[in-house]
């Protein structure tokens, strides 16, 4: 059974860094042919998708947030994690990582994604930028 599990500062202010890990259990982060990704939902929004790392340990962004955003993995400890720089308000949402096999990857600045593309969820974590 692959579990996610995210975590990190729920609480920052305009300009901070957001930090973020997901720990996957169950599977390996370097899984054959598997994509991982950060995906947020804003208050009333739909999913926003962040950026994927492939099993290859190749990165890609939406381009919405490729200037801010920056993922990585920690091998070892089977974990993804998040950076995004500079936020703002708008950026507080729920953020989520999920996994799947199979390669995702969307550069443009709109992804389609939906619940359904990806078997494997954490539960999310709230992150609110305020001052």
């Amino acid at each position: 059974q692959v579990q996610l599990q995210e975590s990190g500062p729920g609480l920052l202010k305009p300009s901070q860094t957001l930090s973020l890990t997901c720990t996957i259990s169950g599977a390996s982060i370097e899984m054959k042919d598997s994509s991982w990704v950060w995906i947020r939902q804003p208050p009333g929004k739909g999913l926003e998708y962040i950026g994927t790392k492939t099993d290859r340990g190749d990165v890609y962004y939406s381009s919405t947030f490729e200037s801010r955003a920056s993922i990585s993995e920690v091998p070892s400890k089977d974990q993804l994690t998040l950076q995004l720089s500079s936020v703002t308000p708008e950026d507080s949402a729920v953020y989520y990582c999920a996994g799947r096999n199979g390669y995702y990857i969307c550069l443009s600045d709109v992804c389609d994604v939906s619940e359904s593309d990806f078997p494997w969820w954490g539960q999310g974590t709230q992150v609110t930028v305020s001052s």
